[in-house]
């Protein structure tokens, strides 16, 4: 009868495809932009109120 391991072995770790920094930082852009909603119109800016000197 063969005798059984009874040690527990360390899991290996997961083999992946590797990802650049730049497509991973892509791809969180693009996600962080879809999940917000659109943006609505820019307010229009009025022009700022000039003040004239008065002669005194």
């Amino acid at each position: 009868m063969p005798a059984s391991r009874s040690t527990a072995q360390p899991a290996e770790p997961a083999v992946g495809t590797a990802v650049s920094m730049r497509d991973l930082l892509a791809s969180c852009a693009a996600a962080d932009a879809i999940s917000r909603p659109p943006r609505g119109p820019e307010p229009e800016k009025a022009e700022p109120v000039q003040r004239h000197r008065t002669a005194a």
